[in-house]
């Protein structure tokens, strides 16, 4: 791990992965164009339902919520397509400004991590995908727990050398990430892309940056803990 002292702590999917790209992709192919995005708003209302009721892998998680979706709306799932969303992860497509992002801001002396709900069999790909270092992942199935409970924070703290002054978390999601953050004093950024997922759930959050996407976030990172002199 590079000796310094910044560290930017990342959301994964729906921050720098097209998790709506990638869900949305599987739901149209497998129900048609007209009702993919509906099916897609419900997705995002039913995962957060799934994870909380006990903790299973993520790829569990995956094929439940979509098991669930499928029998609620009445669709069915077509045979030998329950795990559909789990084996398609490594393919969901980074967002296109996320890996320059990345890149400079590895340039501009900040450490990168990512706190993902996500198992580390599949994120694996999706950093490949990235195409920037990261130099500490934490997972769903390190912790054993899904965001917003502060696991992922936690395990973050005992592994990284830093202050929470030095640290900034950047996430899609005010539910998953802006309020844990808050509630641990941690300064954030919140990507509010306009997704329907980016403000679900009602949750009551306050990010200290509001940015459309990871382009300005370089410089935004810097005014908010300016280098070291």
């Amino acid at each position: 791990m590079r000796p310094v002292s910044r560290w930017a702590t990342f959301d994964c999917y729906g921050t720098l992965i097209d998790w709506n790209a990638g869900i949305g992709g599987v739901l149209e192919r497998l129900y048609g164009a007209e009702q993919a995005p509906g099916l897609l708003r419900r997705y995002h209302e039913l995962e957060p339902q799934v994870q909380a009721e006990r903790y299973c892998s993520y790829a569990e998680v995956l094929t439940l919520t979509l098991e669930r979706l499928a029998n609620e709306v009445g669709y069915g799932i077509p045979e030998g397509e329950s795990g559909v969303l789990p084996h398609s992860l490594p393919h969901w497509p980074p967002f296109s400004e996320a890996p320059a992002a990345l890149a400079e801001l590895r340039r501009r002396g900040w450490s990168l991590a990512i706190l993902s709900n996500v198992d580390r069999a599949l994120i694996v790909e999706s950093v490949k995908q990235l195409g920037v270092p990261v130099d500490l992942i934490v997972t769903a199935d390190d912790v054993g727990s899904y965001k917003p409970a502060h696991g992922h924070f936690e395990r973050f703290f005992e592994l990284a050398a830093t202050g929470k002054e030095q640290h900034v978390h950047v996430g899609a999601s005010l539910f998953h990430d802006v309020a844990p953050a808050n509630e641990l004093g941690l300064t954030s950024v919140w990507i509010n892309r306009g997704g329907i997922d980016s403000q679900a759930h009602g949750a009551d959050a306050t990010p200290d940056c509001e940015l459309p996407d990871l382009s300005g976030l370089p410089d935004a990172l810097d005014e908010l803990v300016p280098p070291p002199a």
